[in-house]
């Protein structure tokens, strides 16, 4: 297949890429900087030139392709305080590959998030397939409702599915959550967790996620939402103490009130309890994660190198 990647050259794209490669796939992947274009020359997938905010040129890409796997996002326009436009132009962008796919059968894959899915209980594949207050009324619920757009394709013809993440795909390289805990844990001096830190995060291995997305173009059924999840439900306060051990610094009660204080922006989400089982995905391809738990993956040297 000729699979076009948007994100090609991001944290989870540069590992979905030399994933399809390897199953005998072509593949053309989204850069917007001459930076990302060699990267994934190096790597060995075709470059198609242009970023999320041209929808022509993604309709175009994704039309003269066999699937589409949509990994971008605007992350840094969204953490900057504009959630809102970014989910915006990631909507835009899904409606103009959706719609140059459409009557094809053939799939498209969009990478969406599972923290905040559900609160304080195990989040299912079955859980947020129904528009509700919360993706009516809030910047981050339009990711949600781009998610129910991306499965409703299905009824015009495309084979789509959606890849809930976990708040942390882990590994080495990794310059997300985790990272930036251990660099806040590092400038405060303490690992911080919110509360008595029971609160749980799913994660999965970088590796792990990879294969998925491969396994979702090949073969997820048309309306499929997948669960890339390696570990159900993390404590925040084994998260804290694995990152105290390593750091050097004991670790500490952040009080609810004083979250976005001490975490900065990722005080919205630490205090979050959002476990997810991904019982139905792994059943439904034959997926089993084989990468490191995040506690095992915490215990390694790199997640605490200095830059």
């Amino acid at each position: 297949m000729r699979i076009f990647v948007t994100g090609a050259s991001g944290w989870i794209g540069s590992a979905v890429v030399p994933e399809l490669l390897g199953a005998g796939h072509e593949v053309v992947g989204l850069a917007r900087s001459e930076a990302s274009a060699k990267a994934l020359e190096v790597a060995g997938a075709i470059v198609h030139r242009g970023d999320v905010d041209d929808p022509d040129g993604l309709a175009k890409a994704a039309a003269d392709s066999d699937g589409v796997i949509h990994l971008a996002f605007q992350h840094e326009l969204a953490f900057g305080g504009n959630f809102a436009a970014a989910a915006a132009a990631d909507r835009r962008a899904v409606e103009a590959m959706g719609a140059a796919l459409a009557e094809s059968d053939r799939p498209f894959v969009l990478a969406s998030g599972l923290l905040g899915l559900t609160f304080g209980r195990v989040a299912t594949e079955d859980d947020g397939l129904v528009p509700n207050a919360l993706i009516r009324a809030t910047p981050a619920g339009a990711r949600q409702a781009t998610a129910l757009l991306t499965l409703s394709l299905r009824g015009v013809g495309v084979r789509s599915s959606v890849l809930r993440l976990p708040p942390t795909v882990h590994g080495d390289g990794d310059q997300g959550f985790v990272a930036t805990l251990v660099g806040i844990a590092r400038q405060r001096g303490v690992a911080g967790y919110v509360g008595d830190g029971s609160n749980r995060w799913p994660a999965v291995h970088r590796s792990d996620a990879a294969r998925l997305a491969r396994l979702a173009v090949e073969a997820a059924p048309a309306g499929s939402v997948l669960h890339v999840v390696g570990d159900e439900g993390v404590a925040f306060i084994d998260i804290a103490g694995a990152m105290g051990r390593h750091l050097g610094v004991p670790t500490a009660s952040v009080a609810p009130a004083e979250a976005l204080e001490h975490f900065a922006h990722l005080g919205l989400f630490v205090g979050l309890d959002s476990p997810a089982t991904a019982a139905f995905t792994r059943e439904l391809l034959a997926w089993e994660p084989t990468g490191p738990s995040l506690l095992e993956d915490l215990e390694h040297d790199h997640y605490y190198r200095e830059a």
